[in-house]
């Protein structure tokens, strides 16, 4: 049997396919493996190039099967896409996936060790418990105003909401007040978790170097500080802070023929969730103009504002801190505002 050199794994929950092809790119096998003998299949094999798309669990399997002595590459779904022939099935998925990592040009998702994963997941606990704080918040004010009370959005008025639910003067019936009491001692119960997981985010961007550099970026704090260093790859992979801002999705979709460039909106590609921390970094910057001096921007700042609307000024202002972000992770060193260019 000749060796197989490269091989497309479809990963799913139970049963993955394998596509396995020679140097010569003949088929030498093609076989659905379940969950359990993944790794006792992988281990019979010689040392060979293995491609996964990058979705959930990827990551670890890519440790495991680099721990077999074989060479894992990371390939996003979406690249993936363009080298499916025919119907969608596992058997084709592999076989598509097994064609694009031998590709010359193919970008690969670099895989993340347990560390990055587990601070990843933090901030992915956080997200969901603020979402159900805000669940909660506007379900509280859509009973309310069933009642009359009409309160203003935002966390800043959740307290106005508590305090109607509690008073016994409020045209609340309180026949509602218990059940709506339960809402608030939910609510009450994630603000305590929220702490929480606030105190181990500040406890990490303490500790990590990298994290405290970045905090010396106008508007990045230590949420956005510690999301970098988790999920940003290493900032060499990229050839300057343009690349980096482009990889966010923070620069404008591009849709061009001939001699004709068309800009558009923002193309959004990437993490969303840096994206947006880079966006809220860039208005907590624009709504403090007396640090516009202190940090370098204000120069660059008063042209911006003369010909741009604030939110685009926002995202072109995300988009210059992205950059400084880049290279405050490639060169290993705190922000400076007097090296900053600002043209």
């Amino acid at each position: 049997m000749d060796k197989v050199s490269t091989i497309g794994l479809d990963i799913a929950k139970s049963v993955f396919q394998v596509h396995g092809v020679d140097a010569a790119g003949a088929v030498l096998i093609r076989k659905r493996i379940s969950r359990a003998k993944v790794l006792e299949y992988f281990g019979e094999l010689p040392p060979c190039l293995v491609g996964i798309e990058a979705c959930p669990s990827a990551h670890h399997w890519g440790r495991e099967l680099q721990g077999l002595g074989h060479t894992v590459r990371l390939i996003p779904p979406s690249y993936v896409k363009a080298y499916l022939k025919r119907g969608k099935n596992d058997a084709n998925d592999a076989a598509a996936i097994c064609e694009a990592v031998t590709r010359p040009s193919m970008r690969f998702v670099p895989i993340k060790t347990k560390e990055p994963q587990t601070a990843l997941m933090l901030h992915r606990a956080r997200q969901l418990l603020v979402r159900q704080r805000t669940m909660l918040s506007n379900a509280l004010r859509g009973h309310l105003a069933e009642y009359g009370h009409v309160v203003p959005q935002g966390p800043a008025h959740v307290n106005r909401l508590v305090a109607l639910v509690e008073d016994p003067k409020s045209a609340v019936p309180e026949s509602a007040r218990g059940i709506l009491q339960v809402l608030i001692r939910t609510l009450n119960a994630l603000e305590e978790q929220l702490k929480e997981l606030d105190g181990e985010i500040a406890r990490r961007a303490k500790a990590d170097p990298v994290a405290r550099r970045l905090m010396t970026i106008p508007g990045i704090g230590r949420i956005a500080a510690t999301a970098i260093t988790a999920l940003v790859p290493a900032p060499e992979g990229f050839r300057a802070g343009r690349d980096f801002a482009a990889w966010l999705g923070l620069v404008p979709r591009q849709m061009s023929t001939g001699d004709r460039t068309i800009l558009g909106k923002i193309s959004k590609r990437g993490n969303r969730y840096l994206r947006v921390l880079f966006v809220q970094a860039a208005w907590v910057v624009l709504v403090k103009p007396k640090s516009w001096e202190r940090h370098g921007l204000k120069p660059w700042i008063e042209a911006a504002k003369k010909r741009l609307h604030h939110n685009v000024l926002a995202i072109a202002l995300a988009n210059k801190l992205a950059r400084i972000a880049w290279s405050v992770l490639a060169r290993g060193r705190d922000f400076e505002a007097s090296k900053l260019r600002v043209a």
